[in-house]
């Protein structure tokens, strides 16, 4: 690797985010399709997206080093970028924690630790008070609902799980193991979510909680706890994941209060 600055192409929207907040910016070249934040990246040349690379221009632009996201690109495209000699840097964040150490490593690979360390000194302030607002919120059950047909959601080790617990909440199907899983109607029932969130566009997401009142036995469904949520900075896995992750506890607290409302509230005499 030559000394810094560096001539960075970075083939993800996190990765690319992290790098303008690292203060790298100034030497990323091309980025990818959905690379949206921050607003200066949206100049940038896009040369590809998550399946696929063009690799002549990639090659045109000469980069000391390709910055991919380690699980979300397509590893055949990463194989043939490193068979071309290129130098890789894999960046991968499952947890918010993971957001500060993250920023500090990318700006000791583009030269601007002062700068990192100042983003990453910002982002675990402002994290460190996130979860002190929520620690003692009364825990409530969430399905985070990302495709409709079929019906797919989020397990575990996916860091929008990790925005959940942060808010007081707890992922109904968090014993799942990959990052994201095709579930049933059946077992969502079983497990009775309190709420249950469309991570899409408000259409679409609309249209996915219409069908939940199918089944007015659930929780969700009686306390009115359908409920869209399309702040996609939730699921790029850049620095604003947290001014998302912000909103999304807002609007599980407001869930949560309206649970508690309807459990506070006398029966209705037959």
């Amino acid at each position: 690797m030559p000394l810094p600055p560096l001539r960075i192409v970075s083939l993800a929207p996190g990765a690319t985010a992290m790098l303008f907040e690292a203060g790298a910016g100034a030497q990323v070249l091309a980025t990818s399709a959905y690379s949206l934040e921050p607003p200066a990246a949206r100049r940038l040349p896009r040369i590809g997206d998550a399946y696929s690379v063009d690799l002549e221009r990639l090659l045109s632009l000469h980069p000391d080093v390709v910055v991919v996201w380690d699980g979300g690109n397509n590893p055949a495209q990463i194989e043939r970028i490193a068979r071309l000699g290129i130098p890789l840097y894999r960046e991968r964040v499952q947890r918010l924690a993971d957001m500060p150490a993250s920023l500090r490593r990318l700006g000791r690979l583009a030269g601007t630790g002062a700068a990192a360390d100042a983003a990453a000194q910002r982002f675990a302030v402002r994290l460190a008070a996130l979860r002190e607002r929520y620690r003692g919120a009364a825990p409530i059950t969430v399905l985070l609902e990302v495709l409709r047909h079929p019906l797919y959601t989020l397990g575990p080790r996916e860091a929008v799980s990790d925005a959940l617990g942060i808010c007081g909440a707890q992922n109904i199907f968090e014993d799942l193991g990959p990052l994201a899983s095709a579930v049933s109607t059946e077992a969502v029932i079983a497990r009775d979510p309190q709420v249950i969130i469309a991570l899409a566009s408000r259409a679409e997401g609309a249209a996915w909680l219409a069908d939940w009142r199918r089944f007015p036995q659930l929780n969700a469904v009686r306390d009115g706890n359908l409920l869209d949520f399309d702040d996609l900075r939730l699921t790029r896995l850049g620095p604003a994941m947290l001014d998302a992750t912000e909103e999304l506890c807002a609007l599980i607290d407001r869930a949560r209060a309206r649970a508690r409302d309807r459990r506070g509230r006398p029966a209705l005499s037959p």
